[in-house]
């Protein structure tokens, strides 16, 4: 698509102060009322838009007018949640997807081309981990799969056909935090693209690109709808970077966002910033808690001062630990994996509160063995680089009593 010249025609914009704060961004911004004032944000669920001539029609399927044409890549709605998401991690832009795995496989799309070189934390979501190192290394797009923590290893990775640097920032289950400066300062000089998973701080606790990220990646299926309604992806980054790198490739393979699961997401972005104090609040006192227990080996967790990198943590995510935990009962691995599996599930399946189920940014606290769920597709020598054992649980904390969760976890922990 070409660029279109700025004496061009484009979609308005709400009219807000230039220094509103993120609270007023998240539920102020997006799209100008329609004709009928209304004071929630209108739900557009059309497949196409009627064009007033066909002269008009050829002008905006030739990307010379800015208009909504085809909800494949164009609609109101999903453009609220674009530019609402945007403001909120301090982008020019974004672009919604049907699913994070489809922003990751967008982003690689549009980016990379056979013979490119990927420089990937090992720590990051076995799905991640999958599509990179399996499904691209298919088509001449290899990766290098690095320790999240250790700078050096990143730098080493480097090569002549670096073309992008992606990091998960905690990463998912062990919560471990990378020095997104660090990478941003390698990825420059090596002429690549560093991109940020956000999606267990969001930008209610992390703004990656004022710490020289090029991309913010979102699953909005987790924190920014935070009711686990629907499955939403998305690409904060520049104008420039969408228009001629991004947004060729979804309109023609269609990752599309439907503007039903960009408007659930929408007016979850009104209400992210309290959650998230609400839910990372809860997590503290429960890593906490958890941690002074006998039958709990080690607790991850950010905010915990016995955290790797708690320091950093607290500089990168606004003071922060976030929601997400995770702990190793006893009957680690130098007890067997089998047992070590075995007390995890008799901890899992002794909760009555929680839900047992993979997904995570609810207000519902969920829990799940990693090692059999979000990271069962890799092999064991995989999960174990990347420090994930059979005797860990993961804990995604919502807004349930904390006192009520720790009743919960403490069923099975007293019996092991």
């Amino acid at each position: 698509m070409k660029p279109m010249s700025a004496d061009k025609k484009v979609i308005p914009r709400v009219e807000l102060p230039d220094d509103v704060r993120l609270a007023t961004l998240a539920v102020r911004e997006g799209l100008p009322r329609t004709q009928w004032s209304e004071n929630s944000e209108a739900l557009f669920l059309t497949s196409s838009f009627v064009q007033p001539d066909a002269a008009t029609a050829a002008a905006r399927f030739a990307n010379e007018e800015e208009a909504f044409i085809y909800s494949r890549f164009t609609n109101p709605t999903v453009t609220m949640m674009e530019r609402r998401l945007a403001a909120m991690e301090g982008t020019e832009a974004c672009i919604g997807t049907s699913s994070g795995m489809s922003a990751i496989l967008l982003l690689v799309m549009g980016l990379l081309k056979s013979g490119d070189h990927v420089i990937c934390s090992q720590s990051v979501f076995g799905s991640t981990i999958m599509l990179l190192g399996r499904e691209f290394a298919k088509f001449g797009v290899e990766t290098s799969f690095v320790s999240q923590t250790d700078v050096n290893e990143w730098k080493r990775a480097v090569k002549p056909n670096t073309k992008l640097l992606f990091a998960e920032s905690p990463t998912n289950p062990l919560t471990e935090v990378c020095d997104i400066r660090a990478l941003s300062e390698i990825a420059r000089g090596a002429g690549a693209l560093l991109a940020v998973d956000n999606c267990f701080c969001s930008p209610a606790l992390q703004k990656p690109v004022t710490m020289g990220a090029d991309i913010v990646m979102h699953s909005g299926t987790k924190y920014l709808d935070g009711q686990g309604r629907v499955i939403a992806g998305a690409l904060c980054c520049s104008q420039k970077l969408i228009d001629e790198k991004l947004m060729p490739v979804m309109r023609s393979a269609g990752m599309s966002l439907s503007p039903f699961n960009a408007w659930v997401v929408l007016k979850g972005l009104e209400t992210l910033a309290i959650r998230m104090q609400a839910q990372s609040a809860n997590a503290l006192k429960l890593a906490t808690w958890l941690e002074s227990l006998p039958n709990v080996e080690r607790v991850y967790y950010p905010g915990l001062a016995s955290h790797p990198q708690h320091a950093l943590a607290m500089a990168q995510q606004s003071g922060s630990g976030g929601a997400v935990l995770s702990f190793i009962v006893k009957g680690h691995e130098s007890g067997g994996a089998v047992l070590a599996r075995k007390n995890a599930f008799h901890v899992i399946d002794g909760t009555k509160i929680c839900s047992i189920t993979a997904n995570l940014g609810d207000t519902k606290t969920t829990i799940t063995h990693p090692a059999s769920t979000s990271h069962g597709r890799l092999t064991e020598d995989q999960r174990l680089a990347a420090g994930i054992t059979q005797g860990m649980i993961r804990v995604a904390v919502g807004l349930d009593d904390v006192e009520d969760i720790k009743a919960d976890l403490d069923r099975g922990l007293r019996t092991l």
